[in-house]
């Protein structure tokens, strides 16, 4: 039996964010740290072994390492002091607090973060940017749970790739095209390294033993 198919508002949503950026493709999520996470299983499908090369910084957000930390993925600390996005690796990049016009970096998948204190907001949602359309279908299905955005219902649909409970819904894609008018042209106010205290001595670290790398080798 057919459903009423309301995904074309998320698809609409994506098309404005990758049009701003100068992106090829979006793939909109429910967060940004599911975006990040979702990049790095990509990463580690496509090398067909884990992903070694993740690193940190200091000063960010908690949930990214504790998103690797909960996925019992290697990572190294550094003091980097970034400027508006950074890379956690040379493929993805954290771009949670970034908002520039034509910003999109090629050949990278840049996360981007809607939560309700962003200069965009959905309330609370992410996207990844990317310019390659093989991943971009990829990773669609891989944030919903395998699934397509179509009326399909999803017990007739013939999964297989394995998903995650990760995607946008249709009413939050609808605020964020709302707010996009919005802020589209409002000059964002920029945050950089020091916008975040220094986490990587928190408590709840220290018995994780992560080393630290050089910045001289980033």
């Amino acid at each position: 039996m057919m459903q009423k198919n309301e995904w074309h508002v998320v698809t609409e949503f994506e098309n404005k964010v990758a049009e701003f950026f100068g992106a090829p493709y979006a793939v909109a999520t429910d967060c940004c740290t599911n975006a990040l996470e979702l990049c790095l299983r990509l990463e580690k499908q496509k090398q067909g072994k884990e992903v070694r090369s993740i690193k940190v910084p200091f000063h960010t957000y908690v949930s990214v390492p504790n998103m690797l930390i909960k996925n019992g993925w290697k990572f190294q600390w550094g003091d980097v002091h970034w400027h508006e996005y950074y890379y956690l690796t040379k493929e993805t990049i954290d771009a949670a607090v970034y908002w520039k016009k034509n910003g999109y970096e090629p050949g990278t998948r840049m996360c981007l973060s809607f939560f309700y204190r962003k200069h965009l907001s959905t309330d609370r949602g992410g996207m990844i940017l990317l310019d390659n359309k093989e991943d971009a279908d990829l990773l669609r299905l891989m944030c919903y749970d395998g699934r397509t955005r179509s009326s399909v219902p999803w017990n007739e649909q013939y999964i297989d790739v394995f998903g995650y409970h990760y995607y946008m819904t249709p009413h939050k894609a609808k605020i964020g095209l709302k707010n996009f008018e919005k802020v589209k042209d409002v000059k964002p106010m920029k945050k950089d390294w020091d916008y975040y205290p220094d986490i990587h001595k928190l408590p709840v670290y220290k018995k994780f033993g992560y080393e630290e790398f050089d910045i001289s080798t980033k």
